[in-house]
């Protein structure tokens, strides 16, 4: 029984069948062709025989792994290797069929090979989670055909692989390459003129050409009888929260990640940022209730235990509770902190719902409320009106457009901070404004 559920027929023993029984047929009209027809039959029994026994009477087989990385980066192209070794000794036909999890979706996967007698051979395949947890593969199946190609034999390795996902760390990868090698600026990432002296003092040095004249200590001068300057750095230690809000509103898709998904990738690049200028990243979700808390710290172990909390946040479709988040700011954040909020608002109606509490904020601490604009909406809008109904759907469409406008101004009528943004570019646009806020040292 072992036996036949590894042996299965190819299409080429069904389409050789299927000419010998169309022979006989023929055989009816002509009966000279009766004796050839059987002869067909015989040599199809005898030809398959024998692929059966080089498939399966010898002790040689054929070894296949499949390596996969330690951790899925949610929203990116990770890759599969499969590798594989010929120990026959000709050259075989292999098929592999890999029993991907099931979040892909994935019905047809499927891959055609040859490999030569005694050799290896290996392929790459490519997987984009859109939503963070564990994926489990099931087995990885290879069918393998001798030249003759009638049978197959099955083999089966990887059984049951587990690999979680987590927020986009290979995106987090990627601006560190990038900040390595001064390559930031054809990204997106904008150099910021600072504005005046907002730095902290670090030492008193001897003037060289260069140095700003406006710097110049005039006691230390006048003792050494030299010109000296005050040096300064970037003020360090300084703290900053990302706030992410689960409720139902950010659960609206875009390019197969929720908002929230976004959200979660955008704050665990800034979390590095932040923790490479020397400043303390802390993050906090909240909609019903404040969750997955990290006190902001510069300790080494801060970037994974923002990651871990990153990971198991979980959206849900409750109405936010901004009274909520006020409460617990002004209760466990005591000293002028960086509050980065990642929410949405589509309309100056829901904006005023929450407003005083946004307010409330933004008198003890610097709040950047991050959204999102539309972007089905935009390409509504330049798409071109043929009738009457499209001109409707476009001016609607318009409104909405200008309402995330009226937003912004609304914010910046009260002292807030904003951010509006498109999805894909918020990890950029984040980046940007907290290099704004350092530069112009307004936190």
């Amino acid at each position: 029984m072992h036996f036949f559920k590894k042996l299965y027929l190819n299409n080429l023993f069904f389409y050789v069948l299927l000419g010998i029984i169309a022979s006989f047929v023929l055989a009816y009209f002509f009966p000279s062709l009766y004796k050839v027809c059987w002869l067909f039959v015989f040599l199809l029994i005898a030809f398959t025989a024998l692929d059966i026994v080089l498939l399966f009477a010898s002790r040689q087989d054929i070894k296949a792994t499949r390596n996969a990385p330690e951790k899925f980066s949610n929203g990116d192209e990770n890759p599969i290797t499969i590798k594989l070794k010929n120990q026959y000794s000709f050259a075989v036909f292999v098929k592999v069929i890999d029993e991907i999890p099931f979040q892909f979706q994935m019905r047809n996967f499927e891959i055609n090979r040859k490999i030569a007698a005694n050799e290896k051979d290996h392929f790459d395949y490519h997987l984009r989670p859109t939503e963070r947890g564990e994926y489990f593969f099931g087995n990885l199946n290879v069918y393998i055909s001798s030249p003759l190609r009638l049978i197959s034999r099955r083999f089966t390795f990887a059984n049951n692989q587990m690999v979680p996902t987590y927020p986009s760390y290979i995106q987090l990868r990627k601006y560190d390459l990038m900040a390595f090698s001064n390559n930031l600026l054809q990204y997106g990432l904008k150099r910021i003129r600072r504005i005046g002296h907002t730095m902290e003092f670090e030492q008193i040095k001897e003037y060289v050409q260069g140095d700003d004249i406006r710097t110049l200590n005039w006691k230390a001068t006048a003792k050494r009888n030299q010109l000296m300057v005050n040096q300064f750095q970037d003020e360090k230690s300084q703290t900053v929260y990302m706030v992410i809000d689960k409720g139902r509103v950010m659960k609206m898709p875009f390019n197969g990640l929720s908002l929230l998904d976004y959200a979660i990738n955008a704050s665990l690049v800034l979390s590095n940022v932040i923790l490479k200028k020397g400043d303390k990243a802390g993050l906090f979700s909240f909609s019903k209730k404040v969750e997955n808390r990290v006190i902001a710290e510069r300790r080494q172990s801060q970037m994974n235990l923002i990651l871990e909390n990153l990971y198991n946040i979980k959206t849900n479709f409750f109405e936010s509770d901004y009274s909520r988040l006020y409460v617990d700011i002004k209760k466990n954040i005591n000293h002028r902190s960086l509050i980065i909020l990642y929410t949405n608002f589509e309309t100056v109606d829901g904006l005023h719902r929450q407003l005083p509490y946004l307010k409330g904020i933004a008198k003890n601490h610097l709040l950047v409320v991050v959204f999102f604009s539309n972007t089905e909406l935009n390409e509504l809008i330049h798409k071109k009106a043929t009738t009457v109904q499209d001109v409707y759907d476009q001016t609607i469409a318009e409104k909405f457009a200008f309402e995330k406008r009226l937003i912004v101004s609304e914010l910046k009528k009260y002292g807030i901070y904003s951010v509006l943004t498109q999805p894909e570019n918020l990890t950029l646009d984040t980046i940007n404004k907290y290099q704004e806020i350092k530069a112009r040292g307004i936190l």
